[in-house]
């Protein structure tokens, strides 16, 4: 029988507007640990965003942006439609580290982490996302490494507390992944299946895994993020007044913040929230976001 605690619902305030600039496709929220402020990305708009609640700023690049791993109070690494960037923020400069599909103009970044291990995960997607044009690659001492191929819309990539498992998933399948890693963080098993939205018509996108193990999903078309125990089951979930939440992290002063990215595109009836990032406080603890070590 799972004790009282582990039936607990999150703290259940109201998620409140966090920035109110309206992306078109919102994604990739960091909170960076060091310096304790949010970065996220409008995808289709080549932005980068830095928030610390008070103070804003934004940074446009020539292609397609969208995750990214803290290297140190100064530096990220960040994903491009043809490369991974060392990105200064004290002076908007970047170099490349690595190509990345780069002889494919068909193809973008889409989801990513850095992992336990100092390495960093990131997912390519075709940009009409055709079926299974993408791949998910790591990123680790220097090389860059495909682990699964034939990928329509990754995502969900994030780890468990213990460095034990990874996890990912193609948003069209309705499945996440669950994966073994090795003790320098490489994949050690086939993939299996861990939560399975198949007969929901859920569409996991971007997923974080907070300090207890617990899963939160945000699910694209459902204004929600769904919160999963360790063996993969329906715990809660968090209502947002946006349609299309497309990734949460945790951050804060104590990482009991849950922020969470929203998508304007192709909305019709979109009502003034849509595109928005949010923030609402949770009983629990997430993990802090992994440094990439360059």
């Amino acid at each position: 029988m799972k004790s009282f605690q582990h039936m607990m619902m999150p703290l259940m305030q109201v998620p409140k507007v966090f920035n109110h600039t309206i992306n078109a496709l919102g994604e990739g929220p960091l909170w960076h640990p060091g310096i304790q402020s949010l970065f996220w990305f409008d995808i289709l708009n080549n932005t980068i965003h830095m928030s610390d609640g008070l103070n804003h700023k934004s940074w446009i690049f020539e292609c397609f942006v969208s995750a990214a791993g803290w290297v140190s109070n100064e530096k990220l690494l960040i994903a491009s439609a043809t490369d991974l960037r060392l990105f200064d923020i004290l002076t908007g400069a970047s170099e490349q580290i690595c190509e990345l599909e780069s002889n494919d103009n068909s193809t973008r970044s889409n989801d990513g982490r850095a992992d336990p291990y100092g390495g960093f995960w990131i997912g390519t997607m075709g940009l009409a996302a055709e079926p299974h044009a993408g791949s998910i690659y790591r990123f680790f001492e220097g090389e860059i490494v495909k682990l699964f191929p034939n990928i329509t819309i990754p995502n969900s990539i994030c780890f468990s507390p213990d460095k034990k498992f990874g996890y990912f998933c193609d948003t069209p399948e309705r499945k996440i992944m669950r994966v073994s890693l090795d003790q320098k963080g490489w994949p050690s098993s086939d993939p299996e299946v861990f939560i399975d939205l198949q007969e929901t018509n859920l569409n996991p996108d971007g997923a974080v895994i907070d300090l207890s193990g617990y899963l939160w999903s945000a699910q694209w078309g459902a204004s929600r993020v769904a919160r999963y125990d360790r063996d993969g089951c329906f715990v809660s979930e968090l209502k947002f007044n946006a349609k299309q939440i497309s990734c949460p992290a945790f951050g804060g002063e104590n990482m009991s913040t849950l922020f969470a990215t929203s998508a304007s595109v192709d909305l019709e009836d979109a009502n003034p929230n849509d595109g928005k990032t949010f923030l609402i406080e949770v009983d629990c603890v997430g993990q802090e976001e992994h440094r990439v070590i360059i």
